[in-house]
């Protein structure tokens, strides 16, 4: 049975539940939609906004995303799909609290000190004095924070949104008009941080959940490659063999380990490095992160010629199952929202068809009434111990040092690993202006890595024990001793044709 962390993945996981039912009843439309509201909140009480009819309208528009629509807290309008769109992330209007906006105030641990020298630094002239104390002119401020910087007692605190606090391109922008959030989407790498980040679940992900539905219930060829992420996500006691059972008593074919494509990646992304290196270029970075990926080429352009050209191990086993299997379709099963956009990229779109995350497979396994927990436990060996390490920051690096010591190939290898908007900005900072120490850079968007990404149903600190105990049950204990490795042979491990 599952057990979720907090209230928003509990409404999550009953919306999509139902969204999926509706899509295995070959029942979706616009009335049956309006019912789901009805159908998981209390009708006459509220039980987490101001009444029972924002609410319904909140459920409403999540059922709309999770459908693949776009979320619109107006009845009278019909249905609009997305699906087709390059935008992830979504912000749910009704959902949206309005959060105050004063960024910087003043608190009573104010002394009113002779100096004042959060009144110098003020080139707005916004910081004035009352009573004796700092007062900050809201009209006037242009939320610098030097005040806050030069407060000798910390008196001034700063207070941001969420959802803009953990934005790390700057896509999250707030509404002139109703003071609500709304996303950029030129600058929006659909990473999710704002997604988890929100208190209340007023941003969220499309969902091709239909449209996985709608396979399996046509008994269609379908391939569940599974992010390593996935251990511990339906409870400690869960074995990710008794997932895979799970995942064909619901009609996928089969559950491969998108561990197995790191392994392949960890030796196109070594040769690769090597030839970098000898060419005489100064860094590489990595490419198994679509979100890094993403925030490089939108950020950093200059560095984006730095990215690997080696395909995400999602996009290899994709590739790798479409090669012995070409009438299959490949739907990947992980953590991330960011993947939902990788494999709309022209370049990777002959790999992956859908991507859903752990919330949606919880959810179509659950109108399914498939409860992993009591099924039985198939046996799971297609990665390495290195491969499934790669769920967790450090863990590429990890791989590819493995790999550079067992083929004992002379290259000095000199990485970093970095996790996070922060760590993650300050080092393309420095190897924008060539400040940098190291040749190589492991860059995760989560902090982390995957296992502490937006979709996730157990917390970072949970799912790391998991999964060190998951890679270690590897009968590989290094890359190049998994004989699946040769399965991509034939795989073009390149983003380019």
């Amino acid at each position: 049975m599952l057990k979720f962390e907090t209230e928003l993945k509990k409404i999550k996981y009953l919306v999509l539940k139902e969204v999926a039912q509706l899509a295995i009843e070959d029942n979706m439309n616009k009335l049956e939609m309006l019912k789901i509201p009805y159908k998981i909140l209390n009708e006459k009480q509220a039980e987490y906004r101001c009444c029972v009819y924002r609410e319904r309208t909140v459920v409403y528009e999540r059922a709309q995303l999770a459908a693949g629509f776009k979320p619109d807290d107006n009845l009278t309008n019909e249905l609009e799909s997305i699906s087709d769109n390059d935008q992830i992330i979504y912000v749910i209007a009704s959902a949206c609290d309005q959060c105050p906006l004063n960024r910087f105030r003043v608190t009573e641990a104010c002394r009113g000190c002779i100096q004042h020298r959060c009144m110098e630094v003020c080139s707005a002239k916004a910081m004035v004095r009352i009573n004796g104390k700092s007062y900050i002119d809201q009209n006037k401020c242009r939320e610098c924070g030097l005040c806050k910087k030069v407060c000798p007692y910390n008196a001034i605190v700063e207070v941001m949104r969420p959802c803009k606090k953990v934005c790390p391109t700057g896509a999250l922008e707030i509404n002139p008009d109703d003071k609500r959030a709304m996303i950029e989407k030129e600058n929006c790498i659909n990473c999710g941080a704002c997604m988890a980040a929100c208190p209340f679940g007023a941003i969220s992900d499309k969902s091709y959940i239909v449209n996985i539905a709608k396979l399996l219930k046509e008994k269609k060829k379908v391939y569940a490659v599974v992010a390593p992420a996935i251990t511990g996500q339906f409870g400690p006691q869960v074995k990710v063999g008794q997932v895979k059972n799970a995942l064909t008593k619901a009609g996928f074919k089969d559950m491969v380990e998108a561990a197995c494509g790191a392994d392949a990646v960890v030796f196109s992304e070594s040769e690769e490095f090597v030839e970098r290196m000898k060419e005489g270029q100064k860094c590489m970075t990595t490419s198994c992160c679509p979100g890094f990926v993403n925030y490089i080429e939108n950020q950093f352009k200059d560095l984006a010629e730095n990215i690997s050209t080696t395909v995400s191990p999602m996009v290899a086993t994709g590739r790798m199952i479409k090669e012995m299997d070409k009438d299959s379709y490949v739907v990947f099963i992980g953590p991330c929202t960011a993947k939902k956009s990788e494999v709309l990229r022209k370049e990777l779109k002959d790999a992956v068809d859908y991507v859903m995350t752990f919330e949606e497979i919880a959810a179509l396994l659950g109108a399914l009434q498939i409860e992993p927990s009591e099924c039985d436990e198939d046996p799971v060996q297609d990665a390495s111990t290195f491969g499934r390490g790669f769920a967790q920051s450090g863990g590429v690096t990890a791989a590819i040092q493995n790999f550079i010591d067992s083929k004992e190939i002379d290259i000095e290898f000199n990485p970093t690993k970095v996790s996070g908007k922060d760590e993650i900005k300050k080092t393309l900072m420095l190897a924008k202006a060539g400040r940098i120490p190291f040749n190589f850079v492991e860059g995760m968007m989560c902090e982390g890595g995957c296992i502490g990404g937006p979709a996730t149903m157990t917390s970072l600190m949970k799912a790391k024990g998991q999964l060190i105990k998951f890679s270690k049950e590897s009968e590989s204990k290094d890359v190049i001793t998994n004989k699946k490795v040769e399965n991509f042979e034939k795989v073009n491990m390149h983003k380019h044709k």
